[in-house]
């Protein structure tokens, strides 16, 4: 049974989102309330309502991402973003944020579905279009040979495992990449997470991303922010 409040500036998209989400049949999504605004939301939580999920339209004022609210919901509970926006710097900036997931307008309601589950359950869950710009960004921004990295000390075997959770790769991939184990990227990615003190897949993945996404040095993403 997962709970889920659905933050849209839009009535007809907050109804529309909280109908997918009690629509289908296998979902184990059970209890949906659609919430207009943030300080209703932010009057919920107060009282002691905290849902399981919020799903949080990134640009509820039309013009900038809602990236404080992010920070500030994920303290109270897991925030799965929904937006018409693939930009890189908005998928960057709601996961350093706190976000557990981003979606965007156009997937499937299958596929929404999945992610509300995913993050409900402390996992990390991207479109595949949005995991696909990920990796093209973090490779952009990632520091050249010699670099020194921020926080804990890692192994260069630990650096890369790391480099590839952040794009979003499965154990059994990495593993292939590496040429060792799934067993060994296990225990790789255990002594990662002892490190840098996180626990969840969604913990781990911000993480990464934080290491190896850098603004310094970057030029700013181009587009026009949707609404």
């Amino acid at each position: 049974m997962i709970t889920v409040a659905v933050v849209d500036d839009h009535p007809i998209a907050r109804h529309g989102i909280a109908h997918i989400l009690g629509a289908l049949p296998d979902s184990s999504v059970t209890t949906t309330a659609s919430v207009g605004s943030l300080p209703e939301l932010e009057e919920a939580l107060a009282a002691g309502a905290a849902p399981d999920v919020i799903v949080l339209d990134l640009y509820l004022d039309g013009g900038t991402p809602a990236l404080d609210a992010v920070a500030a919901l994920s303290v109270a509970t897991r925030v799965l973003v929904m937006s018409a926006s693939g930009l890189p710097a908005d998928v960057l900036g709601a996961i350093k944020a706190g976000a557990c997931g981003y979606v965007t307008k156009h997937c499937s309601a299958e596929l929404f579905v999945a992610a509300v589950e995913t993050v409900a359950a402390g996992g990390f869950s991207l479109s595949a279009e949005l995991a696909d710009i990920l990796q093209a960004e973090l490779t952009r921004r990632e520091p050249g040979p010699g670099a020194e990295a921020v926080g804990p000390r890692l192994s260069a075997r630990e650096e890369e495992t790391l480099s590839y959770v952040a794009r979003g790769f499965t154990h059994a991939q990495i593993a292939t990449r590496l040429g060792v184990r799934k067993t060994t990227v296990d225990t790789y990615v255990e002594r990662i997470r002892a490190k840098l003190q996180v626990g969840n897949k969604a913990e781990l993945t911000r993480a990464a991303i934080a290491r190896l996404s850098s603004d310094k040095g970057t030029a700013p993403d181009k587009g026009t922010a949707p609404t």
